[in-house]
């Protein structure tokens, strides 16, 4: 299976540190920083776990870097605060770079200009013979066009329009997913961190469906592989272990 990856891409940068004592010049915490890790976010994050996966896959994403920073306390396992450098002046997808021959096309939209709802409707238009998966920030879906579209459930409460020829797969956190009215649960876990879970459905989503194209055998293993990682801290890359590991 050959699949195209498309979308918006960041760095996320975790600060690890403690909290020992508040600023005197400000009622905030202070972090005394002990390290810090860099990992790939937003599409390239869904990049990293399907090549984890021994997917083949290419990705286009924007030149332009975007930081995501996260200061983490490590005492009590918490994400204190985050601010991001860089979402400004995303260019656009140029379209001329699209080409035949994918068996799946997934389109990791974090709404930061990459993916413009011109360049969504076109990548629909030029992959319509093939599954294209989404997974999108924006309120107003008519740009996408007979595909599944996830999205998490604050996501459908503020959603505006979608064509009706799109099949949605809604993510509701702890409780699992719903599509097509039926509640797909999942195991209830401790929520250390959802960073990248979206990202980890979306992955896992795709790489079941690739194997069986059986969306909804691929929802119950996206829902078991985004359970496992709102444990750990950080962005998580799943592994060919977890997988097996999950699904006996």
């Amino acid at each position: 299976m050959k699949i195209l990856l498309i979308g918006d891409s960041c760095k996320d940068i975790y600060h690890y540190g403690r909290c020992r004592r508040i600023n005197p010049e400000a009622p905030v915490p202070i972090l005394e920083e002990e390290y810090f890790e860099t990992k790939e976010g937003m599409s390239s994050n869904v990049y990293e776990n399907l090549l984890s996966l021994n997917v083949n896959v290419t990705h286009l994403k924007n030149n332009e870097q975007i930081e995501k920073h996260r200061i983490v306390d490590l005492t009590y396992r918490q994400q204190l605060i985050r601010y991001d450098v860089g979402e400004k002046n995303i260019k656009p997808l140029d379209c001329k770079k699209l080409k035949s021959g994918y068996d799946i096309v997934v389109i990791s939209d974090y709404n930061k200009g990459f993916i413009t709802h011109d360049v969504a409707k076109y990548i629909c238009k030029f992959y319509k013979d093939v599954p294209v998966f989404v997974d999108t920030k924006k309120k107003d879906l008519k740009c996408f066009s007979n595909c599944y579209i996830k999205i998490n459930n604050i996501e459908y409460e503020l959603l505006e329009d979608y064509n009706k020829n799109c099949e949605l797969i809604v993510t509701l956190g702890g409780e699992g997913a719903i599509y097509k009215d039926q509640i797909y649960k999942t195991k209830k876990v401790e929520v250390y961190d959802v960073c990248g879970a979206g990202d980890v459905f979306l992955s896992a989503l795709v790489y079941k469906f690739a194997q069986n194209r059986n969306i909804k055998s691929a929802i119950h293993t996206a829902n078991k592989l985004a359970s496992y990682t709102v444990t750990k801290l950080g962005s998580y890359v799943l592994t060919k272990e977890d997988i097996q590991q999950l699904e006996k």
